[in-house]
């Protein structure tokens, strides 16, 4: 952790270090701002406004902050963690099945529902299930779950993370326009959308984009479209998908397979690995897309 002094406070911009977090402390040093300053309510644009308003900024502040505006207006839907790569916990769960479940998982927050996944009633932190000294083992999971927020997935990154923040929320469940569960999101993950990856010593190293040799580029499946453009300088067309295992699935009107490419930009945009049914990484490669009759 960065133990350099802070900077003097420099009011104008308060509400928005507020906003990120009170442990952001690169955010409070290059704004100047005071974590411990009044948490008071205010939009987006003002706060732009009072971004703009304060002098003491340099040109290369200005633009960290307009980068983290830009990534806060982005809805969740946009940067969620879709259900299919979220591990559940059955209510019904007795305590000891659950703590092998999640000691197998990368994760330390699980949401339990009941009947399906749709129905979920809270989540559980993984030292509820791998405490010292925990309940009964044949307790069932449903017993120990802590309240969870609901959101849509029209929010925005901000507003979500200030409304979270507010009511002490570490989870919330991301439902689509049908009442179903799209995803989650957590507050480590719309801290990281403002200011760049968080990783501790538990968490899995694997890329969402990486270099390989003769400019071949490849990505995790999951990654949105904006992110694949800042990677590959391609922008995908927009369609009714967010992610590049979204657009490699309507283009080819069916399951994808190991093998399969698309065009992209003129260049090839090849499926390297499927996991089951989605495609869990993909190679974006200089080699022109050639067309068979």
């Amino acid at each position: 952790m960065d133990r350099t002094p802070p900077r003097p406070p420099a009011g104008p911009v308060r509400p928005l270090v507020w906003l990120l977090s009170r442990s952001t402390n690169l955010v409070v040093r290059l704004s100047g701002g005071d974590p411990d300053a009044l948490r008071e309510e205010i939009t987006a644009e003002r706060m732009r406004a009072l971004v703009a308003e304060n002098t003491q900024l340099t040109a290369e502040e200005r633009t960290l902050i307009g980068e983290v505006f830009a990534a806060g207006e982005r809805p969740l839907r946009e940067v969620l963690v879709p259900r299919t790569e979220v591990v559940f916990l059955d209510a019904v769960l007795v305590l000891s099945a659950a703590a092998r479940l999640a000691a197998r998982s990368p994760h330390s927050r699980f949401p339990v529902c009941r009947a399906s996944h749709d129905e979920v009633i809270g989540f559980v932190h993984i030292r509820d299930l791998l405490a010292p000294d925990p309940p009964e083992k044949d307790v069932p999971v449903g017993d120990l779950v802590r309240p969870v927020k609901f959101l849509p997935p029209s929010k925005r990154v901000l507003p979500a993370l200030s409304e979270m923040r507010r009511e002490g929320c570490h989870l919330a469940i991301v439902m689509d326009e049908y009442g179903g569960v799209a995803g989650i999101v957590t507050l480590e993950d719309l801290l990281e959308e403002l200011i760049g990856d968080i990783r501790d010593e538990y968490d899995v190293q694997d890329a969402q984009a990486r270099r390989l040799h003769g400019g071949v580029v490849e990505v995790d499946g999951l990654l949105n479209l904006d992110d694949f453009a800042a990677e590959t300088g391609i922008r995908l067309p927009d369609g009714p998908y967010e992610t590049v295992a979204g657009h490699i699935m309507a283009v080819l009107r069916r399951v994808p397979a190991e093998g399969d490419s698309v065009d992209a930009g003129g260049r090839r945009l090849a499926v390297a690995r499927m996991d089951g049914r989605r495609v869990a990484r993909a190679r974006h490669d200089a080699q022109r897309l050639f067309y068979t009759s």
